[in-house]
């Protein structure tokens, strides 16, 4: 009876770790994944503004107001989550397929198309999620901000310093490349630029001066992310270059492309005559003929 009474008595022990040791387990594997679900979220939501700060702010903002593009306040309610992630992924895939949404869009912000910044599918995701967090409910009613007032219009100073600075007879502070040697803007002032990026003489009137000035403070495209990296403007350099591209919109029909065609000819014509006189000049006094014609002439003398 003793060691009956003991087995037993050993067995209910046994049976209480066993379930002691599964619900310690169970919750051990439920708080690691809330943990693991905890830990996964919050880098994305994270990932997500800094990429939205990174790739999207230059032209959009939440609930600022409209720059190159549309305020993305509320975007999640009016878009379905797959079409935002593919229009952040391949806008210019969207537009060549004519999707009505895109093309719309397009006509909307003066056909200034959104560009391909090589965004991934991750990251899209995480941008997404970004938005729905931060963006995604519509604005809340609110009473009609007062209009803002009209911004003074630029001193010929800062005309003239933007000027300067797009051409790069004046360097930037932080060593950033001049603007002409990629884009172009017609003006007397400014002699022919690059055509590595797009025309700029328009630029202003396409993207008005709140655009102009979110995309020179932080540049969404690649090759001006690489070309500005830990370089950028100061408030003075992208108040003179916004002036001065606000400038040249408006003056835009009252200037002439430098035209270099028939003064490089004319400068290249002379330049070969003066260098055939100088090859001419020094060769005058050359010997006409070899040095042995001379000893041989010489000796036929002296017999």
């Amino acid at each position: 009876m003793v060691c009956a009474r003991h087995t037993w008595h050993w067995g209910n022990i046994i049976m209480h770790y066993d379930l002691c040791r599964q619900r310690v387990l169970k919750w051990l594997a439920n708080s690691s994944f809330a943990v693991a679900l905890f830990a996964a979220a919050g880098p994305a939501h994270a990932d997500g503004k800094t990429l939205f700060q990174q790739k999207c702010a230059a032209c959009h903002s939440i609930g600022g107001g409209k720059l190159v593009g549309p305020d993305l306040q509320g975007v999640v309610q009016k878009r379905d989550r797959a079409w935002l992630t593919r229009w952040i992924r391949e806008p210019d895939a969207m537009l060549a397929e004519k999707d009505a949404t895109a093309v719309a869009l397009l006509q909307e912000y003066n056909n200034v198309p959104m560009p391909n910044l090589g965004v991934s599918e991750a990251d899209a995701t995480a941008i997404v999620a970004y938005l729905e967090t931060t963006g995604g409910s519509a604005p809340a009613p609110t009473t009609p901000a007062p209009a803002p007032a009209t911004l003074p219009a630029p001193t010929r100073d800062e005309i003239t310093l933007g000027q300067n600075l797009f051409q790069g007879t004046v360097r930037f502070t932080n060593g950033g490349p001049s603007c002409i040697s990629c884009h172009h803007v017609k003006n007397d002032a400014v002699i022919g630029g690059g055509i590595l990026a797009k025309e700029l003489t328009t630029v202003f009137s396409r993207m008005g001066g709140p655009g102009v000035r979110a995309i020179l403070g932080g540049p969404p495209f690649p090759v001006m992310q690489a070309a500005y990296l830990d370089r950028a403007f100061t408030d003075e350099e992208t108040q003179a270059l916004v002036a001065f591209l606000q400038y040249a919109d408006r003056e835009h029909a009252y200037q002439q492309p430098r035209d270099y065609g028939w003064g490089l000819f004319i400068a290249g014509v002379c330049g070969v005559l003066v260098l055939a006189g100088l090859i001419a000049l020094l060769g005058c006094r050359r010997k006409k003929q070899s040095v042995n014609q001379s000893i041989y002439d010489r000796q036929i003398k002296s017999e």
